[in-house]
């Protein structure tokens, strides 16, 4: 019996469907269009269509990060692939998986248009690089473009020739196996060194960090043995929600009492933690105590900070191992955290509705009002800027996979598209985006009526200072003048309602109550803008 053709770009399309996916974000051009269209027509997909390239790999990102599935994004060649350099790199460094499905030139036309070298642009984004071989690999290619995605935690691109996508060839499913046994580290001197040091331990803290998401009950375990809070980084904010010694952020997003307590502890024990600047304060608050890291990954170890024991080891069962070896020495607990007023610990100072200048509204009295008056579910997402470290402090997520903080690569202007992403990964459940002005122009603006065509649940707290923050604060620093860093831009609100949304302009604490009802009685998009003093904004916290 003869085996059935399929042309290549239906190949790739069921290959895509094979590796159990059933939503592609994109853009289409002349090298995907027709693998597209089979995708939705034939194989039964979803396809979410963005109004820039680069949106539909932040939005495959956010996507990942909800859903816990690998997300998929597909653009045609050249400009197409080189929109997405940003986004790309923002996903490489937050180590999320992805495939994105990018095509290219045809092989027999080397002076095409639009051709460039499309293995070296990847490159550079630090994602990693697969070529379709041949029509007849299409399906190997691509099961092996996931396969990576999965064991590498980045996103991988996945070259496709737009001449290949009319040439028969014979599908067969291919989808390879990812091996996940824990690394483990049960005995030898790292262990012994790392359980003296937390058992001679007077007041230790335990961290977590993103890699450690999964262990939160053996930390809670851990922690509860030892008698020490509970901490995370940014990345994991809200793992540790409701425990009665969770002392929310650690580092320069602490409160002040709480960043006091953490210079006085005299052992951390960070786990899936890489120990960034910003949770250490510059190294700041890491003096004077010992330091645990716990990473399964060894390449995070001493990346950003030298250690004085560290282990390449799964967080949960090490944590168990540690546990476990305190109660064969029978070492007592520390104490430490009879010795903590725990609410005060985490309360940042209160906002000032009076404090704000007249047409302004105070920016922390905005965010607390907000913290109350947002749905208890929501998914937290938040762009770039200076608006921000207010927001993380001060705005719960319910859990980390509800929390995406668009930082990896320092850009504004793709957060938007991130909290689209993730409301198709939780369509049941709705979205809160803090953006600043500045980003929403640069990236915002082009996607929130995508927002709106997806009739999504989705809330734009629109921070508008009439200035790009980060450079307004550096002018006035150095007394000098700010113009060149301040813009007048249009009304927000009323271009969010006339692209299909619903606008609500802040400019007083009264008009706060207003977007509060809104926020109660939504049917649609909704976009708050705040209106900001620039020179009443707080600083950065890092």
């Amino acid at each position: 019996m003869a085996e059935s053709k399929d042309y290549t770009y239906q190949s790739i399309a069921r290959s895509v469907l094979d590796q159990g996916v059933d939503t592609m974000f994109g853009l289409m051009g002349d090298a995907n269009l027709f693998m597209v269209d089979h995708f939705v027509r034939n194989c039964g997909g979803t396809f979410v269509p963005v109004a820039y390239e680069g949106s539909s790999v932040l939005m495959a990102l956010a996507y990942s990060h909800v859903a816990g599935r690998v997300g998929v994004a597909t653009v045609t060649h050249g400009p197409g692939l080189t929109n997405c350099t940003t986004a790309l790199t923002e996903g490489a460094r937050g180590h999320v998986p992805m495939v994105l499905l990018a095509g290219d030139t045809p092989v027999m036309n080397p002076q095409h248009l639009q051709g460039i070298d499309q293995r070296e642009l990847v490159k550079v984004t630090g994602c990693g690089f697969e070529q379709m071989r041949a029509p007849e690999t299409a399906s190997y290619d691509i099961g092996h473009a996931f396969y990576r995605a999965r064991v590498e935690k980045r996103p991988i691109v996945l070259n496709m020739p737009a001449d290949f996508m009319w040439q028969e060839t014979v599908h067969e499913k291919k989808v390879f196996e990812v091996f996940e046994t824990p690394a483990y580290v049960p005995e030898g001197d790292g262990v012994d060194q790392a359980i003296g040091m937390i058992a001679s331990a007077r007041r230790p803290i335990i961290l977590a960090g993103a890699g450690a998401v999964g262990a939160r009950d053996s930390l809670i375990r851990l922690a509860d043995r030892l008698e020490a809070p509970l901490a995370t980084t940014l990345k994991a904010k809200g793992l540790f929600n409701d425990h009665p010694y969770n002392m929310d952020i650690f580092g320069t997003l602490s409160t002040p009492a709480a960043y006091e307590v953490i210079d006085k502890a005299d052992c951390v024990v960070a786990f899936g933690a890489s120990l960034h600047a910003f949770t250490t304060d510059q190294g700041k608050l890491m003096k004077g105590k010992r330091v645990i890291q716990i990473n399964e990954d060894p390449a995070q170890i001493s990346f950003n900070y030298h250690p004085d024991a560290a282990l390449a080891a799964d967080a949960g069962l090490t944590a168990d191992n540690i546990v476990y070896w305190l109660d064969e020495a029978e070492i007592g607990p520390s104490g430490f955290t009879g010795e903590l007023d725990m609410k005060t610990l985490t309360a940042h100072p209160p906002g000032q509705a009076d404090k704000a200048k007249p047409g302004y509204v105070n920016y922390m009295y905005a965010l607390d009002r907000l913290e109350e008056a947002l749905p208890d579910n929501r998914v937290l997402t938040t762009d770039g800027g200076r608006f921000m470290t207010e927001v993380w402090c001060r705005v719960s997520a319910p859990d980390p996979k509800s929390f995406i903080a668009t930082t990896n690569f320092g850009s504004i202007g793709i957060g938007l598209q991130e909290a689209i992403g993730a409301s198709i990964a939780a369509p049941d459940r709705p979205v809160v985006l803090f953006t600043g002005d500045g980003g929403f122009m640069m990236g915002g603006l082009n996607e929130f009526n995508t927002a709106v065509r997806l009739q999504q649940d989705l809330i734009v707290v629109l921070c508008n200072d009439s200035a790009y923050g980060a450079e307004h604060i550096q002018f006035l620093d150095k007394r000098m003048d700010p113009g060149l860093a301040q813009f007048d831009w249009p009304s927000f609100a009323e271009v969010a309602t006339a692209l299909g949304g619903q606008g609500v302009y802040v400019q007083s604490a009264e008009d706060l109550d207003g977007a509060i009802k809104a926020i109660e009685t939504r049917d649609r998009p909704l976009l708050i803008e705040l209106r900001l003093d620039p020179n009443d904004v707080p600083r950065m916290r890092i």
